[in-house]
């Protein structure tokens, strides 16, 4: 009688249909593509890749050459694994930026580095080496060894991004992060950066055409993009919290309404 009356096929159907709309998202197409109805052809652009700003506990590499190998030597001390960084090595050797935003340096002693450019950076270091004479045409070379962004909110792969070659868009670190998942805000995608101290937030549109020439469009090491989930995704949590509870305990007493017709 309980087969044929197709009672046992009620709770599949019944429970298809309400996962169904739980799930179901009503995002249009304009939330879920990227630079929705930009038109074809060229944009302008002038955007640069900025330079990073070295904050307090970034680790440095730096390097310093000149035609005199043996006099370099002493700016870069030998390694851990027992190699010396001379003018021909491009390595160089390590330095945390301490919590007064300095270096320790051989030969110069302390150097302030927090709130300066790599090139910044760089010209203070030459030009006390040619002040002190230690050097004829000194080489300088710098390097961030802790340059990463990082990822955050509606990502399929929310990340640590590692950048080695110090560029990196805000689109590559999304692409590295497994790209937005369809419940991403695309909208209003927010990126925190930190300078003199302070905390910068901007937000950015992902369907204009503005975003190729904000100065947010390349990122900066320490940076941090974080993706806001959509209504879609805040009623499905919503629905779900709420239809999860009744769909578990339909579920049961079906089982039980089953095994006792079955009985």
């Amino acid at each position: 009688m309980f087969r044929k009356l197709g009672f046992n096929t009620v709770p599949a159907g019944f429970i298809f249909l309400l996962l169904l709309f739980i799930f179901s998202s009503c995002a249009n197409t304009k939330e879920a593509t990227y630079f929705y109805g930009t038109p074809e052809g060229s944009i302008s652009s002038n955007t640069t890749v900025p330079e990073s700003v070295i904050q307090k506990n970034d680790i440095l590499s730096i390097t310093i050459s000149s035609l005199s190998a043996e006099a370099s030597a002493m700016f870069n001390p030998v390694t851990s694994s027992g190699s010396s960084s001379g003018a021909v090595a491009v390595s160089g050797t390590s330095y945390l930026v301490s919590s007064d935003g300095a270096i320790q340096f051989p030969l110069l002693g302390t150097i302030k580095a927090e709130g300066l450019t790599k090139a910044q950076l760089k010209d203070k270091i030459t030009n006390t080496i040619i002040d002190k004479k230690l050097l004829v045409d000194p080489i300088v070379s710098i390097r961030f060894l802790n340059f990463r962004v990082t990822v955050l909110g509606e990502v399929a792969h929310p990340t640590v991004v590692s950048v080695q070659n110090e560029k990196i868009s805000l689109l590559e670190a999304l692409g590295l992060a497994g790209d937005l998942t369809i419940y991403a805000k695309r909208t209003n995608v927010m990126v925190i950066r930190e300078e003199n101290n302070k905390k910068i937030i901007e937000r950015l549109d992902l369907n204009s055409t503005e975003l190729f020439t904000s100065p947010y469009y390349y990122l900066q090491s320490n940076d941090i993009v974080y993706v806001e989930p959509n209504k879609a995704r805040i009623a499905s949590t919503s629905r779900s919290n709420q239809w999860l509870p009744i769909l578990f305990s339909g579920l049961t007493l079906a089982a039980l309404v089953a095994d006792r017709v079955i009985k």
